[in-house]
């Protein structure tokens, strides 16, 4: 009895350390922790600390760029420091590219802030003027105040400059994309060389070369559509590359599948590679229109320079926005200054008014629909299950129906006898 009264106790006492050990907690990758704020902002304050001290008292160093330099290096590695005392080697990796990656985004965005901010800001007394944006400079000179004069000459040029250009690029870079996309060689290995050195290309050669055989060598004037010409030029490499890399992004699979089906290769193209990669080709239309919609020497070799709005892009010279602000800005007059910077601004509207458009049209990413995009796909799958409702519905015979009355037209064979309907009601006529 008293070997049987032991045994559970001995069982109870070998399981007991099993039933304490704690559950696994999973460790989080993300999110903001007590102790990840308390390090950030201790390894901020020691690394200040640090830099006043070597700035200060240690080191004859100066200079705001060097301390700022200074104080962030030391932020990081005492960042790194303090995290290490809590995490891992990953961990701490992590979360000190997380810091640089931050910092690197933050100093961007305050560059783009600055530069629209400044531009914005210069151009503030010649903005408010509507005369601005109706008149040219025909009748206005550099003494002359914001009241007179304006920019209208220049938007209607860059406008129809940079639609000839996008009427030109758009076709001739999309179909380049598709050919070194979906027929791979030695031509397309070639093709993409040409490409590749054509980005690095710089604008005053492009120029010097549309002004060489355009006006020089077939003895055209200079003219918007020589500058079209030109930017097209600069454009078309930007929007080979973007389609490029965009293209080569859409999944394999989807091709397979389409090709499977007994779809031809032009109809794959058209029909399945495009409309999935839509949105990041529209983008690369934005990319080479950024390019070429600021370009200054080819449009002032090919397109000349007017004071006057001219809207043939086939005759006479016609001024860009670009050219405007570098002959407004160059001059001693602040009003002068002052339509420059707020020729600028312009621009960068019409830039963005351009991205958005392009990012209308291009639709959303592949795999996500508007609402719209999504109610005319339901609509579309409804019909096709009412079309294959009605293509299986019950009660259809493979024979012939009789006619309704033989006797009606004697030359006329009746049609053929109906078969019975089924097994059970033959049974039962005999």
């Amino acid at each position: 009895m008293t070997v049987v009264e032991e045994a559970p106790v001995v069982a109870t006492e070998a399981a007991a350390p099993e039933a304490v050990l704690p559950p696994d907690q999973p460790r989080r990758i993300s999110g903001v922790t007590r102790s990840g704020v308390l390090s950030l902002c201790g390894a901020a304050a020691a690394g200040f600390c640090v830099a006043v001290l070597l700035f200060g008292q240690l080191a004859p160093f100066s200079g705001g760029l060097g301390f700022t330099v200074i104080a962030y290096l030391a932020f990081l590695a005492i960042y790194a420091v303090l995290t290490g005392l809590e995490e891992d080697g990953e961990a701490v990796r992590d979360r000190v590219m997380t810091v640089v990656l931050w910092t690197a985004a933050t100093l961007l965005f305050l560059a783009l802030c600055l530069v629209v901010g400044f531009t914005a800001w210069r151009g503030r007394e010649a903005l408010p003027h509507g005369n601005f944006f109706t008149q040219d400079m025909q009748a206005s000179g550099p003494l002359d105040p914001l009241t007179h004069g304006g920019i209208a000459h220049a938007m209607l040029g860059t406008l129809i400059m940079i639609a000839i250009a996008l009427a030109i690029t758009v076709p001739l870079g999309l179909a380049c994309a598709v050919y070194l996309n979906q027929i791979p060689g030695r031509f397309s290995r070639f093709v993409r060389t040409i490409v590749e050195a054509m980005t690095a290309l710089p604008s005053i050669v492009a120029g010097l070369m549309v002004y060489a055989t355009w006006i020089l060598g077939l003895g055209m004037q200079k003219s918007g559509l020589a500058a079209g010409f030109a930017i097209s030029v600069m454009m078309l490499p930007i929007v080979i590359r973007a389609s490029d890399v965009v293209l080569r992004l859409v999944p394999g699979n989807l091709t397979e599948a389409a090709e499977a089906l007994g779809a031809p290769r032009w109809r794959t193209v058209w029909h399945v590679v495009l409309p999935t990669a839509r949105s990041g080709l529209a983008t690369a239309v934005i990319l080479g229109t950024a390019r070429g919609i600021g370009e200054t020497s080819p449009v002032l070799l090919t397109a000349g320079f007017a004071t006057f709005l001219n809207a043939d892009p086939t005759n006479g010279p016609m001024l860009s926005l670009p050219l405007a602000v570098f002959n407004f800005v160059k001059s001693p007059q602040p009003a002068m200054i002052a339509r420059g910077f707020g020729a600028a601004a312009v621009l960068m509207a019409l830039v963005l008014v351009l991205f958005v458009t392009a990012r209308v049209i291009g639709g959303r990413g592949p795999g996500h629909q508007t609402k719209r995009q999504a109610r005319r796909t339901a609509r579309a799958s409804r019909q096709d299950a009412a079309r294959f409702e009605e293509l299986h519905a019950p009660g259809l015979s493979l024979f012939e129906k009789p006619d309704p009355d033989p006797d009606a037209d004697p030359d006329r064979h009746p049609g053929p006898i109906p078969a019975p309907a089924t097994a059970t009601a033959t049974g039962e006529n005999d």
